[in-house]
């Protein structure tokens, strides 16, 4: 059978899936010793990173679905490593923030979370592993300019 796509390792879809679980793999193998998922530590570290914030710019920097999220926040409030409440200005607004429970979480496993990006980084190079950060960037912003406002 003939196909006009490229070869599977040649696909950029599958090529970042490979990439993903390559990456993530030894990453949820850290996370399921703290009892937290993922998607879990994406919602901290962003909340860590950028402070409190409404669920909609969490979803977003996170990289989830709002539905997912709700859920994610809940799992989060009942380990006490989020807290939630109304927005001063605008009472229909929720504002998520990371408690002192779930910044000592991220600084207990921050190590071996950079451990493991350090040795991708050491197994291709400093400098792909830099350009390749650059390009996932340019490919995610190319995105974006393409989106209706």
């Amino acid at each position: 059978m003939t196909s006009k796509h490229p070869k599977t390792s040649r696909a950029l879809p599958i090529a970042l899936l490979r990439a993903r679980e390559r990456v993530m793999g030894p990453i949820r193998d850290m996370l399921s010793g703290a009892g937290i998922t993922e998607q879990q530590w994406r919602v901290l570290r962003v909340l860590e990173e950028d402070g409190p914030m409404e669920p909609t710019r969490i979803a977003e920097l996170a990289c989830l679905l709002l539905p997912s999220l709700t859920r994610i926040l809940q799992k989060l409030e009942d380990k006490a490593l989020i807290t939630r409440r109304q927005d001063e200005g605008d009472k229909r607004k929720q504002v998520v923030q990371i408690s002192k429970t779930g910044e000592a979480l991220i600084v207990a496993h921050l190590p071996a979370s950079l451990a493991v990006l350090e040795q991708t980084k050491a197994q291709i190079g400093a400098e792909r592993y830099e350009a390749l950060l650059d390009l996932l960037n340019a490919v995610e912003a190319a995105d974006a300019a393409d989106e209706p406002d």
